[in-house]
């Protein structure tokens, strides 16, 4: 069976990091912090300008095991109890997902929420809804 530990103060200091970052990128550019809006436009930018701040950003999302691993000197411990196939199947979901969601997780769920929009609500209970489903019948009923 998977365990899942419980790790509260990294999770709260990586939650208040993301949420800086949500508050900083909406005050100073205007733009809501939504992953897979940000990865799309520098895939697809619509000026040089629109490119720039998303390359840096998803350069700094990227960095991230680097930095710890200079801090720690050791690289993060990376578990992926799920064969490799799972983890496309997974993706093309999420994928599909967000285009028919209209975002992601992180644009629904941290800034959608947090200007009471009421797309962002149902997109963010449906997926907490989805989450859980997904977790009891893989954990409950399937016995990963």
């Amino acid at each position: 069976m998977i365990e899942t530990t419980f790790t509260p103060v990294s999770a709260a200091v990586g939650g208040a990091m993301i949420g800086l970052g949500a508050v900083l990128l909406m005050a100073l550019r205007g733009n809501v912090f939504g992953a897979t809006g940000i990865l799309a436009g520098v895939m697809s930018p619509s000026s040089s300008g629109e490119w720039a701040w998303r390359a840096v950003l998803m350069a700094g999302m990227i960095s991230g095991p680097v930095a710890v691993f200079a801090v720690t000197g050791q690289m993060p411990a990376i578990e992926v109890p799920v064969s490799t196939w799972m983890l496309v199947v997974g993706g093309l979901i999420v994928g599909a997902g967000v285009t028919y969601g209209s975002g992601c997780t992180s644009g629904h769920g941290i800034c959608g929420l947090a200007r009471l929009s009421p797309r962002s609500i149902v997109a963010t209970a449906t997926f907490m809804a989805s989450t859980a489903a997904t977790v009891f019948v893989i954990r409950h009923v399937i016995g990963g």
